[in-house]
């Protein structure tokens, strides 16, 4: 797959609410995730799929999604990058906020190789 296909496909993905499909299918083995905050263990930086299906299983299980805004792709060359806004509820505190993010993507050999994400204020 090319870039703008894999970019797609995700997009795609996460608009129908499969962000657990576009990891098991887009990503490699190997990804790196990097994430704009540290998660509650004080890591920025996960390595691997089951580490990147861990966070985003903890992730969701965290937060009440009220509704999910999905921007892009936005391809260049073997990166592109997506924006998601969300309205979302922290489950502990019960804080309901509104998150916007920027997440930036490279594809090596058909997969996705690596993902960062960027945070508004």
């Amino acid at each position: 797959m090319t870039t703008q296909e894999i970019a797609d496909k995700l997009v795609e993905l996460c608009r129908q609410g499969q962000a657990m499909e576009a990891i098991s299918t887009l990503y490699a083995q190997d990804i790196v995730s990097v994430e704009g905050t540290p998660m509650p263990d004080g890591t920025r930086e996960m390595h691997g799929l089951d580490a990147v299906r861990g966070k985003s299983e903890w992730w969701m299980s965290e937060h009440e999604v009220h509704s999910a805004t999905v921007e892009g792709p936005l391809v260049s060359d073997a990166r592109f990058c997506v924006r998601f806004v969300y309205d979302i509820t922290n489950k502990t505190s019960g804080n309901r906020i509104t998150m916007d993010e920027l997440a930036v993507y490279l594809v090596k050999d058909g997969k996705i190789v690596r993902e960062e994400f960027f945070y508004g204020a």
